[in-house]
């Protein structure tokens, strides 16, 4: 007569799995669980360290004028981008979160409060766009190693500025264009809501940030109004090529 020894067998599995889980050790636990895990998430990592002070800005309130105005970029840095540094640091303290990187916040941001992901965000953000400007250039155009990047990804650099505008331009409401690197090292292009960022773990585009387009109305509504599509098209008279170029080669 066959006897069930399906308890019997039960408890011997659990025991196995505990004896090898304590040979382990907790602090490779993770690092276990992981390897038995059938799908491994490839994560995407930034090679940048940005602190929360908000760095000075590299040029004169009115060296981008005709494509924003003087006091335009005297209210979006003192003020818009000044409070997203301010209010990144009381949380960071609150949520003993004052050690880390800005990037090392947004790639967990999920994990935070309201007002970190949205302060984070917004404060690395306009760290970078203020460097991705310069004073206005008669042919502003990358050089010949990133031009020929994007005409690899995107056919022409006329395609490229084309599929970028538009993706401003067709914003909803406040938000930013992007031009990333997703993870297999592509660039693409899309869009965020609000302050979000393609780093943040709750963005709807992931990957590395390479060139970010300030669409929020504070940053051209004293100008243009509400002509978002003239605002962008003469911002790419003052975009800082060279900085843009340097900063994809840190991350590609």
């Amino acid at each position: 007569m066959s006897v069930n020894n399906s308890p019997r067998r039960e408890f011997l599995k659990t025991s196995v799995k505990g004896s090898v889980i304590a040979g382990i050790g907790l602090s490779s636990l993770g690092s276990f669980i992981e390897s038995c895990s059938p799908v491994k998430k490839t994560m995407i990592t930034s090679p940048f360290k940005t602190g929360f002070d908000q760095q000075p800005l590299p040029y004169a309130y009115d060296a981008l004028e005709n494509s924003i105005d003087a006091k335009t970029m005297e209210i979006h840095f003192t003020k818009h981008a000044a409070a997203y540094s301010k209010n990144l640091k009381e949380a960071a303290q609150a949520e003993n979160a004052s050690t880390k990187s800005v990037e090392e916040i947004l790639m967990h941001v999920s994990r935070y409060s309201a007002k970190m992901h949205n302060n984070s965000g917004g404060h690395y953000n306009h760290e970078m766009f203020w460097q991705s400007m310069r004073p206005k250039q008669a042919d502003n155009k990358p050089g010949a190693s990133f031009m020929a990047i994007l005409e690899k990804h995107f056919t022409s650099f006329a395609n490229f500025k084309t599929q970028f505008s538009d993706a401003g331009k067709n914003r909803f409401g406040s938000g930013w264009a992007w031009l990333y690197l997703d993870k297999n090292k592509n660039l693409k292009i899309g869009s965020t809501s609000n302050q979000d960022n393609p780093l943040m773990d709750t963005s709807e585009i992931n990957g590395l940030p390479v060139l970010g387009l300030d669409v929020w109305e504070h940053a051209y509504y004293l100008k243009y109004q509400n002509k978002r599509a003239d605002y962008i098209d003469n911002w790419w008279s003052v975009v800082n090529w060279d900085y843009v170029w340097e900063h994809y080669k840190k991350m590609s």
